[in-house]
C-alpha cells in the first residue's frame, strides 16, 4: 500500500468523523466562545478598561481562539485513535503495510484539520465582537500550526495510554484545563507578584498564547524566538515518544 495513500485515507476518515457530527465538534466552541466574549469581554472587560495598551476584548482574543484549537486538536485524536484501539478497527491497520510514522501522521492531521476548523470558526465569532487585526500574520498562522500539532500528539499519547473511556477525560480535565486557564488567556502575567510569575513561566501553554498573541498585537510576556523553540521542542520530544510506544506496540489492545 502506497503511503501517501494510507495517509490520505486515515486524514479522510478523521475529517470525515468529526464533520459528521458537526453539531458536537464544532457548534459547541460557538456557544462556549459568545459566552466569553459575552462575560469577560462585554461584561468584565469594561471595567478592567485595557491591558497591554489594548482593549481587554482585543487582548483576550488571541488565547480564546487558541484555547479552542487546543482544545479540539487534542479531543478529537484522543477520542478518535481510543474509539479505534476500543472498536478493534486498530487490528486492520497493524496487519496492513503501513508503517507507524504514517499511522501517526494521519491522526495528528486530523487533529490539525479540526483544530484549524474550529479556531477558524471561534475568530469569525470573536470578529463580531471585536475587530481582528493581525500585526504578524505569518506569526499567527506559524503558532496556529505547531500548536494544533503538539496538541495532537499530546492527545494521540494520552490514546495509547488510555485503558477506558474515564481515562482519555482525566488529562483533559485535571492537567489541560487548568495549564490553559493558568496560560495567560485572561491576563498578562506582568500583574502576578514575582513567585507567581516565575511559576507561570514553567507553564508551557503560556508560551504559545503569548506568541500567538504576538501574532495578533504585536506584544507578548515571553520572548518569541524563545516560544517558538519550546513548542517544537515538545513537538519532537512528544512525536520521538509515540513513535517509540507504536513500534513496542505499547497501549495498542484494551
Amino acid at each position: 500500500m502506497s503511503h501517501s495513500v494510507a495517509f490520505r485515507t486515515i486524514l479522510y476518515k478523521e475529517i470525515h468523523r468529526f464533520v459528521r457530527i458537526w453539531p458536537q465538534t464544532l457548534l459547541p466552541p460557538v456557544v462556549t466562545t459568545s459566552l466569553y466574549f459575552l462575560i469577560f469581554g462585554t461584561l468584565i472587560g469594561g471595567r478592567i478598561g485595557t491591558m497591554g495598551g489594548f482593549p481587554y476584548l482585543a487582548y483576550i482574543v488571541p488565547g480564546v481562539v487558541l484555547m479552542a484549537v487546543i482544545t479540539n486538536a487534542y479531543g478529537n485524536v484522543v477520542s478518535s485513535f481510543y474509539s479505534t484501539k476500543f472498536q478493534r478497527h486498530i487490528e486492520e491497520l497493524l496487519i496492513a503495510p503501513v508503517p507507524n510514522w504514517v499511522i501517526l501522521a494521519g491522526y495528528v492531521a486530523g487533529g490539525i484539520v479540526r483544530g484549524l476548523a474550529v479556531g477558524a470558526v471561534v475568530m469569525g465569532i470573536s470578529a463580531l465582537f471585536s475587530p481582528i487585526r493581525m500585526a504578524h500574520p505569518e506569526v499567527v498562522a506559524g503558532v496556529f500550526l505547531l500548536t494544533a500539532t503538539l496538541f495532537s500528539l499530546a492527545g494521540f499519547l494520552n490514546a495509547l495510554f488510555a485503558n477506558s473511556f474515564d481515562d482519555i477525560s482525566i488529562i483533559p480535565n485535571f492537567v489541560l484545563t487548568p495549564l490553559v486557564y493558568l496560560g495567560g488567556v485572561f491576563y498578562s502575567i506582568d500583574l502576578l507578584p514575582d513567585i507567581w510569575r516565575g511559576v507561570s513561566l514553567g507553564n508551557p501553554i503560556l508560551y504559545m498564547i503569548n506568541a500567538f498573541r504576538y501574532g495578533f498585537l504585536g506584544v507578548s510576556d515571553v520572548d518569541l524566538v524563545q516560544a517558538v523553540a519550546v513548542i517544537s521542542g515538545f513537538i519532537v520530544v512528544l512525536a520521538a515518544w509515540a513513535l517509540y510506544l507504536l513500534h513496542r506496540g505499547t497501549g495498542l489492545k484494551t
